[in-house]
């Protein structure tokens, strides 16, 4: 590479990742290296498509792209590393002519400026942040009930007109107790305790107790896959994640009737990368709704604590979301847009092994 090539790859604004026949990356430029959180050293030699995680199949188009020595385009993709929510990008893959079997992959985060420079400190502030909240829940909850009580004696020696101020002291108290419930269970979370479990059989759960409750407004329409093998989960916490997605759909119009649709499918694109190599996460859950979408300015960091597009909202729900998908190696996603907003779930599959365990 002439001084004046590489002055080009290391000034180059977007990832760019270089990997020869066996998808084995030979370089990556510097934006890459933010992209990956890792240096050229650590990923040097590793399987591309298990550096990346990628919710398309990217290696097929790989693979045309050596056989036809023609470039490939694919547009809003999501591209992660695993260490949180993935990235919307348009890829470019190209191959190189000087060096046959090589190609080189081009990733245009569609939100470069605040995913790319920023998005490692963002998140350690964010888990600062949980921290110092977790501390102040505690601290609070015993002065906050004192108060509580003692609006609640007040109120059994006033008139009509101060005992409406004394009720909204003790029902502003409650619901500050209850948000610092949440950030004490968001921060408190158990490890999952796995076992072998239907997927469809959690999502039932989750959809008949949504349709007598917060979701009784909407219609909720199932399209499974009855053929899907069982998954490796905390039945309870997953329970937990598909009731706030329920919840959140349901929310989204604004008590107007709706449709929310679940569907599942088997899906072998998504791959995620671990410790020793990478891992399929082929069973899909889909949540989808038809309500106006995710405010814009907020789309990009959906899943980051205490980011949240509703009055009154906390921001932990969808966080709380990522964190339980994360302890399970999974990968969850959205795509959103006025008239249609998807959540999507990707989770492993219960090996031979977990299945008999069960029985």
């Amino acid at each position: 590479m002439t001084e004046a090539t590489n002055d080009l790859w290391q000034s180059l604004p977007v990832p760019a990742i270089m990997f020869d026949a066996g998808d084995l990356i030979v370089d990556a430029n510097p934006s890459a290296e933010s992209f990956l959180n890792a240096s050229l050293r650590q990923v040097q030699g590793k399987p591309v498509f298990d550096a990346l995680a990628i919710d398309a199949p990217v290696d097929e188009q790989a693979r045309r792209a050596r056989d036809d020595q023609t470039p490939l385009f694919m547009n809003n993709v999501d591209v992660g590393t695993g260490l949180g929510a993935p990235v919307s990008c348009n890829i470019q893959i190209g191959p190189l002519q000087d060096h046959p079997g090589h190609l080189l992959m081009l990733l245009q985060p569609q939100v470069l400026a605040d995913r790319l420079g920023r998005a490692m400190p963002v998140k350690s502030a964010a888990k600062s942040a949980i921290g110092m909240a977790e501390m102040l829940a505690h601290e609070i909850k015993n002065p906050l009930a004192g108060i509580t009580g003692a609006a609640q004696l007040l109120s059994m020696n006033l008139g009509a007109d101060d005992q409406e101020l004394t009720d909204l002291i003790v029902s502003e108290s409650r619901r500050i107790l209850a948000l610092l419930a949440q950030v004490e269970h968001f921060g408190n979370l158990r490890p999952p305790d796995c076992a072998a479990v239907n997927i469809h059989d959690l999502l039932d759960r989750a959809r008949k107790s949504a349709s007598v409750g917060f979701a009784a407004h909407m219609r909720l329409v199932e399209d499974y896959d009855p053929s899907l093998p069982p998954t490796w989960v905390d039945g309870n916490q997953l329970l937990q994640v598909f009731l706030n997605l329920l919840k959140n759909a349901a929310e989204a119009t604004g008590g107007s009737p709706g449709t929310i649709r679940l569907r599942t499918y088997y899906d072998t694109a998504l791959r995620l990368r671990r410790q020793g190599g990478s891992a399929p996460l082929p069973l899909t859950v889909e949540i989808i709704d038809d309500g106006p979408g995710l405010p814009p300015e907020i789309a990009a960091n959906v899943f980051d604590p205490f980011v949240s597009g509703r009055e009154n909202g906390t921001g932990l729900g969808l966080a709380l979301v990522s964190k339980i998908i994360s302890d399970h190696d999974g990968w969850v996603s959205v795509d959103s847009g006025p008239g249609r907003t998807v959540f999507r779930i990707s989770l492993p599959m219960a090996s031979k092994a977990q299945q008999d365990e069960k029985r």
